[in-house]
C-alpha cells in the first residue's frame, strides 16, 4: 500500500502479509530501491507473527534495499513477535551507495508476556548486513536455538528481557549521534558507533509495550518526523 503523503514528505510503503503469518515452510522476499535523490519509508500493516513449525524447514524472510547517491532510505517494520516452536530465517541485505543515508529497526518478542506467553522452544537464524559502495559497514549475526526463555534470562544475555530492538543509523555523520542517543536510552539499552558513518543502538525491554516506549521516541528523533501510520494505530 501507499497511502498519500504531502508533496515534499518521503513516499510511504506499507508492507503486507496477506498470509496473516508465517510458519515452516514459508517463503517471503522483498526488494525495494531508492534511486538518487529519493525519499522512501518502508514499514509493515502490523506486527509480524511468526509460528508454531513443524520440523523441517523454517520460515524465511529475505529482504533487499538498494540506496542511490543523496537517497534516504528507512526501513521501520513492526514488531516480529515469536511463539513457542517458532523456525524462522531472516536476512536484511542493505547497499548504499555514496552519501545514502539508512535508518532502519527490527523489533524482536519473545512471546507476549500479557498472554503469559513464554518460548521454549525457538529455531531463529537472523542476519543485517550493510555496504556502502560495495564495502561492509555492519554486519549483525543472531541465533537462538532451544529454550530462548531460559536462554534470555541469564544475566549477560537477556537479564529477563522478553523484547529486543536494533536500530541502525547509517550517513555520513552517523557517529556524531551517539551522545544523543545514549542520553535518549533506559538502563537496558546502548548505542555504539562502529565506524564514522556508522551508529547501533541495542535495546532490551521486559516486553513489546515498554520495547515501544523506547523505540517510538528514539526513532522519531533519528527520522525527524513522526513515524509512519501503522506505528500509531
Amino acid at each position: 500500500m501507499f497511502p498519500r503523503a504531502p508533496r515534499d514528505a518521503a513516499l510511504d510503503a506499507v508492507w503486507l502479509n496477506t498470509a496473516g503469518g508465517i510458519t515452516g515452510g514459508d517463503t517471503f522476499q522483498l526488494s525495494a530501491e531508492a534511486r538518487p535523490g529519493a525519499r522512501l519509508r518502508l514499514t509493515t500493516q502490523a506486527a509480524e507473527r511468526i509460528y508454531r513449525a513443524l520440523p523441517g524447514a523454517p520460515g524465511a524472510m529475505t529482504t533487499q534495499l538498494s540506496v542511490g547517491h543523496g537517497a534516504i532510505c528507512h526501513w521501520l517494520p513492526q514488531e516480529t513477535i515469536l511463539f513457542d516452536a517458532a523456525a524462522l530465517t531472516r536476512s536484511l541485505r542493505v547497499d548504499l551507495t555514496g552519501d545514502a543515508a539508512f535508518l532502519g529497526c527490527e523489533a524482536l518478542i519473545f512471546g507476549r508476556r500479557a498472554m503469559g506467553e513464554r518460548v521454549r522452544d525457538l529455531r531463529l537464524s537472523d542476519r543485517i548486513d550493510v555496504t556502502r559502495d560495495g564495502r561492509a559497514v555492519y554486519a549483525d549475526r543472531l541465533r537462538l536455538s532451544g529454550d530462548a526463555d531460559a536462554q534470555l534470562s541469564r544475566a549477560f544475555v537477556g537479564g529477563g528481557a522478553g523484547a529486543m530492538g536494533t536500530v541502525i543509523l547509517a550517513r555520513p555523520d552517523a557517529g556524531d549521534a551517539v551522545d544523543t542517543l545514549r542520553a535518549m536510552l533506559p538502563a537496558n539499552a546502548g548505542a555504539s558507533a562502529p565506524t564514522d558513518d556508522v551508529a547501533v543502538v541495542r535495546l532490551l525491554a521486559e516486553d513489546g509495550f515498554e520495547l515501544r516506549r523506547s523505540l517510538v521516541p528514539l526513532l522519531s528523533h533519528l527520522a525527524g518526523a513522526p513515524l509512519p501510520r501503522p506505528w500509531m494505530i
